[in-house]
């Protein structure tokens, strides 16, 4: 495996000291020594993703040194990562369990960047290997109760594809009390309900000579080098650029064809599909056993397993399961272009270091890349919108732009909540863009996750909002963050503000108790109220939760709906508590223009925190700050001659799409 670059863990120097024997019978590396200090990762965005990504060819070239028809031996781990690159401190363990193939290399095109969170070790199963499922399984467990031994207060990550999600999931089963995080990429959960389950009988009807038929039809499947070529033509290259392209995926399908015949000689392949059936089996039967937080991955156009509905079935059968669906691609799903598993779980806020999730030291910032594919989506709505940023600097000056933000935290933003949320369209992005500073927004708990199924939208939805350093909130959240000083977005007003009645355009509806003001006291934050305006010129509220309550029926829906999410401000009477879930019937309006203006920060020290009434005065201030903003952009935004949307296209089409167009003067 030396020509590969990864190592075998029997292997005399993978690391530095004494080397340790596991109770499998294979030499195993010392403990990593992690420090006992948790790496909190800054709030700036980099792109600390390598140069070079691995293509489907590495994987190819890898393969052929992993395949031996004539290796027999056992089942074995190997790390993929350099000997010279250790993952962050107190980085959890993620086992990766190979599917049909058996040879481990599944995530190749993933390890560089897993590499920088997880220690990783891959699962090689020989082709020739005849261990059976409960064998795996068990051999799989023997690891997980090792580890866990060794790391107690660590999850320990499963990445499990086809078969080996099913033995991730029949580890779980057998280990309630361990602390596993799954991610399974189109479970062989689904081999009763596929075609697979009847080739056996065909494999065994077949002359010899067609031995190649069905790793030739797999040869299309993984890395869509079939899919390549017919985009090669669609795309309408140069005709000397689309025969090159062509002849590479020629290549790559003849390669894969070849290294396939040697995986799944005949012998070999009915072994194969006996594993399946024995692993769908029991996997399927101990399901309800499952504890374990799951994150289900179906690919949409899978030719081997029926995927697409798999994920939305494990989702209701197991109790912490979350799915993630990619209608386009097929059954090796992390081997295709597009596919990045890091993003993934980042998205999914899947990743912690510890028995409990913390969102200030196990977050980990967008990339560049990361942040331009997740707001990609937004630049038409950016164009639309065309929002104006202002800010006060310290001296009182307002500027264009976010120049009289503080830089250094913590920093609390304070602010009025637009319609629909809306804000969280060009804050965030703006921020990231002009001052490279990756706000916190403390959201509803229900962006990451729901009491029960219903007609809540699926958290799904909500994904890039978590890339991009979303929180729930809670005293205990805010907290932290101010304690790693953070610049943290806050809208006291809450879901009664987003969704607000007719005629309450940027009224204030925040609760009585100044307690974030109290927070920000203890770390000496600065705050910075600032206000949002311009819902008005895009929607009207014409049918609201006032009108909707009268209505029995949709009262009932609007109950269930409010039940299906955690609940927040339970306790806080009148308006201010009232947090019931609805969406407001809006008609569009004539779009205008969207402005943030950014008032003069204030400081708070140890008065406010040993006064209550200082505090309450402090609380005060920055609403009456808020509404002064919202009053002031309100008046000047009639001097704006760019405010409807045509003026700003014309100037646009005459200066270019990212320039930035005027506005008032201030």
């Amino acid at each position: 495996m030396a020509a590969t670059g990864f190592h075998t863990l029997s292997a005399v120097g993978l690391f530095n000291g004494e080397k340790h024997k596991h109770p499998l019978g294979v030499t195993l590396p010392p403990a990593r020594r992690f420090s006992a200090s948790v790496t909190v990762f800054s709030s700036r965005l980099v792109d600390y993703e390598q140069p070079f990504v691995k293509s489907f060819w590495n994987y190819l070239e890898a393969a052929k040194d992993f395949i031996r028809p004539e290796d027999n031996g056992p089942s074995r781990w190997f790390s993929p990562l350099e000997r010279s690159k250790d993952p962050c401190d107190g980085a959890p363990l993620l086992l990766f369990l190979p599917g049909i193939d058996g040879n481990g290399l599944g995530l190749i095109r993933q390890h560089q960047k897993l590499g920088q969170m997880f220690d990783i070790w891959c699962l090689h199963i020989p082709a020739s290997n005849r261990s059976s499922f409960t064998d795996l399984v068990a051999m799989v467990e023997t690891t997980v109760k090792y580890e866990n031994q060794r790391s107690p207060g660590k999850p320990i990550y499963l990445v499990g594809e086809s078969l080996g999600a099913c033995i991730a999931l029949a580890v779980a089963a057998c280990n309630p009390d361990i602390d596993l995080v799954l991610i399974l990429s189109n479970p062989a959960t689904s081999f009763g309900h596929s075609s697979l389950q009847h080739l056996a009988p065909l494999v065994k009807a077949l002359p010899d000579q067609l031995n190649l038929a069905f790793p030739s039809v797999l040869s299309l499947i993984p890395g869509g080098p079939l899919k390549r070529m017919v985009a090669h033509w669609v795309r309408g290259l140069p005709e000397t650029e689309t025969a090159a392209n062509i002849f590479q995926d020629l290549v790559i399908t003849s390669t894969l064809t070849s290294i396939l015949a040697d995986t799944f000689r005949r012998e070999t392949l009915l072994w194969k599909l006996k594993l399946l059936d024995a692993a769908a089996i029991f996997a399927n039967a101990h399901l309800h056993l499952v504890q374990a937080q799951t994150l289900i991955l179906s690919s949409g156009n899978d030719q081997i397993l029926p995927s697409k509905y798999e994920g939305k079935r494990l989702r209701k059968k197991l109790l912490k399961c979350e799915v993630r669906s990619f209608k386009d691609n097929g059954h090796c799903l992390f081997l295709e272009d597009g596919i990045d598993l890091v993003s993934i779980i980042k998205a999914t806020s899947f990743y912690r270091r510890g028995s409990r999730q913390d969102y200030v030291s196990d977050y980990i910032p967008p990339t560049i890349s990361e942040f331009n594919k997740s707001y990609g989506i937004n630049r038409l709505l950016e164009v639309i919108m065309g929002p104006v940023f202002l800010s006060t600097t310290e001296d009182g000056k307002v500027v264009r732009g976010l120049g009289g933000i503080p830089s250094e935290g913590p920093v609390l933003l304070v602010g009025n909540h637009m319609l629909l949320a809306s804000d969280k369209i060009s804050l965030p992005g703006q921020f990231v863009h002009e001052r490279n500073i990756n706000l916190r927004p403390l959201v509803h708990p229900m962006m990451f996750s729901r009491l029960r199924d219903g007609l809540l939208p699926d958290v799904s939805v909500y994904d890039m909002l978590r890339m991009m350093g979303s929180v729930p909130i809670s005293g205990t959240h805010l907290h932290n963050l101010l304690s790693a000083k953070s610049h943290i977005l806050l809208f006291p007003g809450g879901i009664r503000e987003a969704l607000h009645r007719k005629g309450e355009e940027y009224k204030l509806m925040w609760p009585e108790k100044a307690e974030f003001v109290r927070a920000a006291a203890k770390f000496g934050a600065k705050i910075v109220p600032f206000c949002g305006v311009g819902e008005d010129d895009f929607l009207k509220v014409v049918v609201d939760y006032n009108d909707q309550i009268k209505v029995p029926l949709v009262k009932e829906v609007l109950k269930r709906v409010t039940a299906e999410g955690p609940e927040v401000r339970g306790s806080l009477e009148g308006e201010e508590g009232n947090q019931d879930f609805h969406m407001p019937g809006v008609i569009p309006k004539c779009p205008g223009r969207y402005y943030y203006y950014f008032g003069k920060e204030i400081k708070t020290g140890a008065e406010e925190l040993r006064d209550r009434d200082k505090a309450k005065e402090v609380y005060a201030d920055v609403k009456k700050e808020v509404e002064r903003c919202i009053k002031f952009v309100k008046q000047r935004r009639e001097e704006d001659p760019y405010r409807p949307l045509l003026p700003r296209l014309k100037y646009h089409l005459q200066h270019g799409l990212l320039s930035q167009v005027p506005t008032f003067h201030f």
